[in-house]
């Protein structure tokens, strides 16, 4: 059967576009349908305009540690109108691009919704087209807990075009979104509390990770607030929000913002037209290939709920791209030592185990962990301090995991993950010369085992 198109792609994120790009390359015939924004998450609502505010936020940094090197500042004013405008314009540049990598490949570009009719069939505003293969990068979606006064509450959807920097923000949520909205609220002038269900934020990173962040936030005078949850939320006269906690305490907020997990996008999506079928958590099922349950259907991405981010959205599509059009250039993606970090202020940078699962594998572990401030801030009054470890197998004396808190700290884990992904020792770390004066070198020179 002669199929309008190789390749049908539905959604334009980044794991969507890699795919139908490099399909393209490989000479298939490939669509991709996006009914909202081209970079999807990622470029509109995530990585990128946060990472733009999280700099924004850090200039109070810099501004306060000026004064330490020679700098006679006046009073700073910021101004959240301009930083928001400066932000929209390198979205819609990005969109540009986006645009012109799949147009330039070669890729049919249609937007509007896409609905699956068949196995074989997408609809698109009423047109519909055949395709050998149809694959959903859909990605997830942002969700709020189903309370009285829901509808009140922003998410990281909209908080990026706010018009105006709330004085006061609640920020609900325990994961790496929920800490880096505190830190960008609370840097950038809103007095702002962190409310969480669990005792401590950021579950299942390292453990020492997570106390270290914990406590420099309360430094920096962010108000966390453990083992609290919201019951509902209300409009007062004033226009504020007053936020009742399940247990009876009231905290009043101009703004509520929730990062309490994203779900799969798959909205009128049309799946009950084909034999796709979901996990327990509501994601689509795949095997190791990215195939569905239904033959001709793929998926990618944050829609499956495997590692949800960027790079390995990208790393799925290209695998994708390859073992349907380009088989001799096929490898699966490699989930194990995948490096992260959260933008959360300081930052954390990450590779590898954590030595609580380290142990829960039954590695028998060294720690090294040094703590220490950094040299840039000796010349001012700032008490920060930055966290460095590494767990090490003992018996081995491979190098498990890395991790970090501290300026600069997913720049740093990025070269680390080499070392890990080479299964580097921790007689390798040693043996290499540090860059002096870094923060970086600890890695190379903690000695001493601390447990």
């Amino acid at each position: 059967m002669a199929y309008d198109f190789d390749l049908f792609v539905i959604g334009a994120g980044s794991g969507g576009v890699r795919a139908a790009r490099f399909a393209a390359g490989f000479g298939a015939k490939v669509a991709v349908a996006e009914s909202r924004y081209l970079g999807g998450t990622c470029v509109n609502v995530g990585c990128v305009p946060k990472k733009l505010l999280v700099y924004g936020a850090h200039v109070a940094d810099e501004l306060e540690q000026a004064a330490g090197f020679g700098w006679t500042l006046e009073e700073g004013h910021f101004d959240w109108g301009t930083l928001i405008a400066n932000k929209n314009r390198e979205i819609e540049r990005l969109n540009g691009i986006y645009r012109n990598l799949l147009v330039n490949s070669g890729v049919t570009l249609l937007q509007g919704h896409a609905r699956i009719t068949g196995a074989n069939e997408v609809e698109v505003d009423g047109q519909r087209y055949s395709a050998e293969h149809i694959l959903i990068a859909t990605g997830g979606w942002p969700q709020v807990p189903d309370i009285p006064g829901k509808e009140l509450a922003i998410t990281s959807n909209e908080a990026f075009y706010l018009k105006d920097l709330p004085r006061r923000v609640l920020v609900v949520g325990g994961g790496y979104i929920a800490v880096e909205f505190a830190g960008i609220f609370q840097g950038l002038g809103a007095a702002t509390t962190l409310l969480y269900r669990g005792d401590l934020f950021l579950r299942g990173f390292d453990g020492s990770v997570r106390t270290h962040l914990k406590e420099e936030l309360e430094k920096r005078g962010l108000d966390l607030q453990f083992n609290a949850d919201i019951q509902r939320i209300d409009k007062l006269d004033d226009g504020s929000l007053k936020a009742t906690l399940k247990d009876g305490r009231e905290l009043l907020a101009d703004c509520v913002f929730y990062a309490t997990g994203r779900r799969p996008m798959l909205d009128d999506l049309g799946l009950e037209n084909t034999g796709v079928e979901l996990d327990e958590r509501g994601f689509i099922r795949v095997d190791d290939q990215y195939q569905t349950t239904a033959p001709s259907i793929l998926a990618i991405g944050d829609v499956i709920g495997r590692v949800q981010l960027t790079p390995v959205a990208l790393a799925e599509g290209m695998a994708v791209a390859r073992r349907l059009f380009k088989p001799e250039q096929y490898r699966p993606v490699d989930y194990q030592n995948i490096p992260t970090a959260v933008f959360s202020q300081p930052p954390i940078g990450t590779v590898g185990l954590t030595e609580e699962q380290a142990l829960q594998a039954g590695h028998k572990v060294q720690i090294f962990e040094s703590r220490f401030r950094a040299m840039k801030l000796t010349l001012t009054d700032i008490q920060e301090k930055t966290l460095m470890k590494l767990v090490v197998d003992a018996e081995t004396d491979k190098v498990l995991g890395c991790h970090m808190v501290g300026p600069d700290a997913g720049e740093i884990v990025q070269g680390l993950g080499v070392a890990l992904k080479a299964g580097a020792t921790k007689q390798q770390f040693d043996e290499t010369i540090g860059v002096h004066p870094t923060a970086a070198e600890e890695f190379v020179t903690m000695r001493t085992v601390t447990r």
